[in-house]
């Protein structure tokens, strides 16, 4: 999955970009209290991290 494609699928899920630092984004969400970084630009993200971004997002 291309970084891309999940920062949209945060987006859409309510997650605010609240800084970018280097290759790196960090979204909050309002009703959370934790950030979740997302490597971007990357074009093949692997499927154990992008497990793991969805799951800390609570996306599944």
């Amino acid at each position: 999955m291309k970084s891309k494609d999940l920062i949209r699928d945060l987006k859409k899920a309510g997650w605010n970009i609240k800084r970018v630092k280097g290759s790196h984004h960090q979204f909050t969400h309002p009703d959370y209290g934790f950030v979740v970084t997302v490597p971007y630009p990357k074009k093949d993200l692997g499927k154990g991290l992008v497990k793991a971004i969805r799951k800390q997002a609570r996306l599944i």
